[in-house]
């Protein structure tokens, strides 16, 4: 452990989370923007469903822990809601299970701490051409579109029965001109401008939500931000530019 402490924001899913921080993603950008702020952690795990995740919750967020997060971001839902294969075998899971384990993770978070808050992520669209065409010969799967909507709603639903943040990514994406291939990768994974539409809705709900103490970068207080006397000179007087990247024009409000 390392100090000063700050609060902690956990992102917590499968590859849409763990890959966050590659190819200018969603979670870089925010620990850009939280900056001396707050600490972005990541627990993403590639290929995992809801199942699993609440297999292993106790792991991840123990109750007993000295801290607890100040915000979790929760992503599960995209390969929960792949077709089931003809083995048995695979990542789906039957959409009843799936609200029922969304419901289950959502009240371990929730009974970490008092001042824990939750944002659930959507499963995102899916462009079906280039799904095929990348795992074409690698996996024998099939994920739908319309098999994420489903899953999206059913979250969304989940959500608004347990006043619960959420952020429906299955529509905001497809606000996008050329979606699949201006937020999308392979036919799931975000481009930099897909993970700019993730980031811009967080920020939005964490801004709009009436969360004592507000979670807003904005609001927050920023590290050894105090004046010194070993700050640049500028016009014969020393400057503060701890936030100088973030103000002005920053389209991230």
């Amino acid at each position: 452990m390392v100090g000063p402490e700050r609060p902690q924001f956990v992102l917590f899913g499968s590859s849409i989370v763990q890959f966050s921080f590659s190819n200018e993603g969603w979670g870089a950008v925010l620990a850009h923007i939280y900056a001396r702020k707050a600490d972005i952690i990541l627990r993403g795990y590639s290929g995992w469903n809801s199942r699993r995740a609440v297999q292993i919750l106790d792991q991840v967020f123990p109750k007993d822990a000295a801290k607890q997060p100040s915000l979790v971001i929760v992503y599960f839902g995209g390969n929960d809601s792949i077709l089931p294969h003809a083995t048995g075998l695979g990542p789906h899971v039957p959409l009843s299970e799936y609200i029922e384990n969304i419901r289950k993770i959502a009240i371990h978070l929730e009974s970490l701490s008092e001042k824990t808050r939750v944002i659930f992520l959507t499963a995102p669209p899916v462009c079906e051409k280039q799904l095929r065409a990348s795992l074409s010969g690698v996996v024998d799967m099939v994920r739908t579109n319309e098999s994420c909507r489903i899953y999206a709603e059913a979250c969304l639903e989940v959500c608004r029965e347990m006043n619960l943040k959420t952020i429906d990514l299955w529509t905001a994406m497809q606000q996008i001109e050329n979606w699949e291939t201006v937020c999308l990768t392979d036919g799931v994974h975000f481009t930099a401008e897909g993970s700019k539409i993730v980031v811009k809705e967080i920020l939005r709900v964490i801004k709009e939500a009436k969360w004592e103490p507000s979670l807003h970068w904005k609001a927050m207080l920023t590290e050894f931000s105090e004046e010194s006397p070993y700050d640049p000179v500028s016009e014969g007087k020393t400057v503060n530019v701890s936030e100088h990247d973030l103000t002005g024009d920053s389209p991230w409000e």
